[in-house]
């Protein structure tokens, strides 16, 4: 598989805040990769900045064989090629579900109307949405949002679609649907990179999971090396508070 982002000795501060230290780390064509650990770890952070909604302080970010941190680097066309799922959905207040999977299609892929719905449709169909194209976002469930949103992603076909605790904003009921339709794309050879909380996902769907615990990568592996073998203290412990949390629910 090649490697279709390599983070090298990625760093960022925030004032006088070290968030990522030193990080290291790939993502492979058709890799599943899913970032766990505590609140503040800086999972979303360092999403954040492989997209570059933040500017790394220091380090490389490789795309394809090229640090994409250079200046020469055209920011918006790389932006284009990972598809980002947010917390909070960020759809279109003002525009009903079939132009909020279009507009970046003709805004920044430059397709016409035409092959834009039709490239939504496909995708809106894929997460169970195609019937309610004609809905604006205050008529979804958080769940349908979600799934709206993962589609409005996948409709600009990019390398890498990204998600940033995609189900931490939804009711308890609404959370598998949304688990299930990502289950789905990433059993369809999917290169993602998902920051999650959801360890029962994390473990059955990731080809990799990466521990992070004060701003650096403490530790990395197959789902049954990190859930079942880990071998770094904070690992287990961060492993045992989540079981007791969960117990506890």
């Amino acid at each position: 598989m090649d490697n279709i982002i390599e983070v090298r000795h990625l760093s960022k501060w925030f004032g006088e805040n070290e968030i990522l230290r030193d990080i290291d780390f790939t993502v492979k064509r058709g890799e599943v990769v899913c970032i766990i650990g505590a609140s503040g770890s800086g999972k979303s952070t360092l999403l954040r900045c492989i997209n570059l909604l933040e500017k790394p302080s220091g380090g490389e970010i490789i795309y394809h064989g090229k640090n994409i941190l250079d200046n020469k680097h055209d920011v918006y066309a790389y932006r284009s090629k990972l598809g980002m799922v947010f917390q909070q959905f960020n759809l279109f207040n003002n525009y009903n579900v079939l132009k909020n999977c279009t507009i970046g299609q003709m805004k920044v892929l430059h397709r016409s109307k035409e092959e834009a719905e039709e490239v939504a449709m496909k995708f809106l169909q894929v997460v169970g949405m195609d019937q309610y194209i004609n809905a604006k976002p205050s008529q979804l469930s958080g769940g349908q949002k979600q799934r709206v949103a993962i589609a409005r992603a996948m409709s600009m076909e990019p390398d890498v679609l990204m998600f940033d605790e995609p189900t931490s904003a939804l009711d308890p009921e609404m959370v598998g649907e949304v688990l299930n339709v990502m289950q789905g794309l990433a059993k369809s050879g999917l290169t993602m990179l998902v920051v999650t909380h959801e360890m029962g996902f994390a473990s059955e769907v990731a080809d990799r999971v990466v521990f992070m615990d004060k701003g650096v990568i403490a530790e990395e592996g197959t789902p049954k090396e990190i859930f079942n073998n880990p071998k770094q203290d904070r690992t287990k412990e961060f492993l045992r508070r989540i079981l007791r949390e969960n117990k506890a629910e």
